[in-house]
């Protein structure tokens, strides 16, 4: 099976190759260049602005190594390996991931094998399969979803978290 689609007319030029310059185009020189040793500068409206790029490692890919980063990570085929980003991290249906997890919201619907530790927001979804220790902040499993671990969820570093209800009231 090709993965490319194979051309079954190609149209032949009858000019010959032509190795002049065109006179249209101009070549740019030094003068037109910043120096090398000064940063450009570009204007603020010039890029747009993105909260959070997504990086994204298809269905079909196999890759090993270490994510880290501020983006958002959303993997579809197979990774092994550590993801330490401060963005999200979603795990698609049919993906895997081998490693341990830190981001601040997680989502899986495929499979992790390995722990995750420090996130606000565990989403466990109905084809998601976690197999590993959990710690986050909030937790959300959907019925069908599987896991084998440990989990620890609402508790900040010297406690319990509280919301604002209860926040007043003594515990007796």
């Amino acid at each position: 099976m090709a993965i490319w689609k194979e051309q079954t007319s190609v149209k032949k030029d009858s000019s010959p190759l032509s190795l002049t310059p065109d006179p249209e185009v101009q070549p740019q020189t030094s003068a037109d260049l910043p120096p090398a040793n000064e940063p450009v500068r570009r204007s603020p409206s010039a890029t747009p602005e993105r909260k959070n790029a997504e990086s994204v490692i298809s269905a079909g890919l196999s890759i090993e190594g270490t994510i880290t980063g501020n983006g958002d990570v959303r993997i579809a085929g197979q990774f092994k390996g550590d993801v330490n980003v401060q963005g999200s991290l979603t795990i698609e249906a049919g993906a895997k991931l081998v490693g341990g997890v830190r981001a601040s919201n997680v989502v899986i619907d495929g499979e992790l094998e390995g722990n995750i530790e420090g996130a606000t927001r565990v989403e466990l979804r109905s084809t998601g399969v976690l197999n590993g220790n959990l710690n986050t902040g909030s937790l959300t499993v959907a019925a069908g979803s599987r896991m084998r671990g440990q989990v620890e969820f609402g508790w900040a570093k010297d406690g319990p978290q509280r919301s604002d209800a209860t926040a007043g009231r003594s515990i007796a």
